[in-house]
């Protein structure tokens, strides 16, 4: 092995590690719809100086990423959907964007994502068809100047998007979007990049407040909404929303597509009908928000995945039409003041709880179907658990070691007792609308075999489906032994190269 050949791919795993360990990530949009904002260069400053360190802006304005230069902040950058139809026309005219709009900038100028278009689905024009052409010919052009696995590609969307989102497990995308949705999520997985989605439980609020509560918006309440198919427990909106699309992904077959939040936030200001913005409630929102987020809290069916949310917006933009709240999304005036406090960092206030009714005792525990429970229940937890549930179910078909004894409550035991274990050993990981209990007692036999939380046995054996949720949030806090394994082997490398 050569020299050159050792620094590649110890530099490669070093960078690999580096990702590992990265956790969720708070960041801000730019929006510049405005006549009175503050030059590029003192918005960059802005954002240097509350230690921002993500920002997603919505073309590729040149004032903005030379301000943005030698600064560390990774930037995000979006092709207008005014530009679709020609960059998915031809290959040459991708090259040429890229040419003039990133090239002459980075790496100087951190751009670590593109956004081609945004929440085309919202649109009056027929955008979406040129979406997926233009993302693949700008992927291209990526490839061809050896970018593309530092730049991912994705677009926006919004929660529209969903036909239905409660109960988040019943989770579903518009069928009117299938022809622009099965291309997209298939690009999206083949080259790893995130399902980019703007979420603001505020309209949920404003629009539908007898059925959404303020406080349940604001991440503020005190009871939680159970989702009756998974009986797991939510106390805020905005997990619920985010769990809604992974079910719908899921339900697509699309297990391993992650999701990054690309706006959201709370207004300080609104048309005397919008009682609900006021600074006081966007502060709110989004000191709860950014504390929940650099927690790696995660969502009930997803606690410790990593989660990257920006909030909308940097600045107040007064030429934003409609009421007067969409001119109001603002942290800072254009006086660079700020419109409410916020402390970025997340450790101003209380910690937010990050996990509900977990088990206290050191006793292990088990959970399995319940004999009482009615064979047509029983078979749907079990559908459930092995379909949206993402549990591993091949122990339990023919010629398995859990196949017998072969009836509904035996198979729907080691079912449940699996999700039970990847998802915290929580009381309500063993739901399953009523028919799931916890015992004490092993419930393994002969060669059948059932996982405890603390156990390294690995259950899923389809490398082709997402990590369970206890794995991921191991990955998203590597174990020191680990980090010191994988560090070791960097600094042999480094040093025989």
């Amino acid at each position: 092995m050569t020299s050159g050949f050792r620094l590649i791919f110890a530099t490669s795993l070093l960078l690999a590690l580096l990702d590992l360990c990265r956790g969720s990530t708070i960041g801000i949009c730019y929006g510049r719809n405005a006549d009175d904002l503050p030059t590029p260069d003192k918005a960059a400053q802005l954002v240097q100086l509350h230690n921002i360190k993500y920002v997603r802006i919505y073309d590729s304005n040149i004032q903005v990423l030379k301000a943005f230069g030698n600064t560390g902040v990774e930037l995000m950058i979006g092709v207008p959907n005014s530009d679709l139809l020609a960059i998915s026309q031809y290959q040459s005219n991708a090259d040429t964007w890229l040419k003039n709009s990133i090239l002459p900038y980075y790496p100087a100028t951190k751009i670590t994502y593109i956004t081609v278009g945004a929440e085309v689905t919202e649109s009056s024009s027929n955008f979406s068809a040129q979406v997926v052409p233009a993302m693949r010919n700008v992927l291209t052009a990526l490839k061809k100047v050896g970018l593309s696995k530092k730049i991912k590609v994705s677009t926006t969307h919004s929660l529209g998007v969903l036909s239905r989102s409660f109960p988040p497990s019943a989770g579903a995308f518009n069928s009117s979007h299938a022809s622009f949705l099965k291309p997209l999520l298939e690009f999206l997985a083949e080259n790893q990049s995130p399902f980019m989605v703007d979420i603001y439980p505020y309209y949920a609020y404003r629009d539908s407040p007898s059925n959404v509560t303020l406080d349940y918006a604001l991440f503020e309440s005190s009871s939680d909404v159970i989702d009756p198919n998974t009986g797991l427990l939510y106390t805020n909106m905005l997990d619920a929303q985010i769990d809604a699309i992974y079910y719908a992904l899921m339900a697509l077959n699309f297990k391993t597509i992650k999701i990054m939040v690309t706006e959201t936030g709370w207004p300080s200001k609104g048309s005397p009908k919008e009682t609900a913005a006021t600074p006081d409630n966007a502060q709110t929102y989004n000191t709860n928000l950014i504390r929940h987020v650099i927690n790696d809290t995660g969502t009930p069916a997803k606690p410790g995945e990593r989660l990257d949310i920006y909030i909308f917006s940097l600045f107040n933009e007064n030429r934003k039409p409609g009421l007067d709240s969409e001119r109001n999304w603002g942290l800072f005036y254009p006086d660079q003041t700020s419109v409410y406090n916020l402390d970025f960092t997340g450790k101003g206030s209380a910690d937010v709880i990050t996990q509900a009714n977990v088990t206290s005792s050191n006793v292990t525990t088990w959970c399995i179907a319940s004999s009482k429970a009615s064979e047509l229940d029983l078979q749907n937890a079990l559908d459930w658990a092995c379909g949206p549930g993402n549990v591993d179910c091949t122990a339990i078909q023919p010629s398995q070691p859990c196949f017998e004894p072969d009836n509904t409550v035996a198979h729907a035991s080691f079912a449940f007792n699996n999700y039970y274990q990847q998802n915290g050993a929580t009381d309500v990981a063993c739901s399953f609308g009523g028919t799931g209990i916890k015992v004490d007692k092993n419930p393994s036999y002969d060669n059948c075999i059932y996982m405890t939380a603390g156990s390294n046995k690995t259950v899923a054996s389809n490398t082709t489906a997402i990590s369970s949720t206890s794995s991921i949030a191991t990955m998203n806090r590597v174990p020191t032994w680990m980090f010191s394994c994988l560090l070791g082997t960097f600094m042999l490398f480094l040093s025989k190269s």
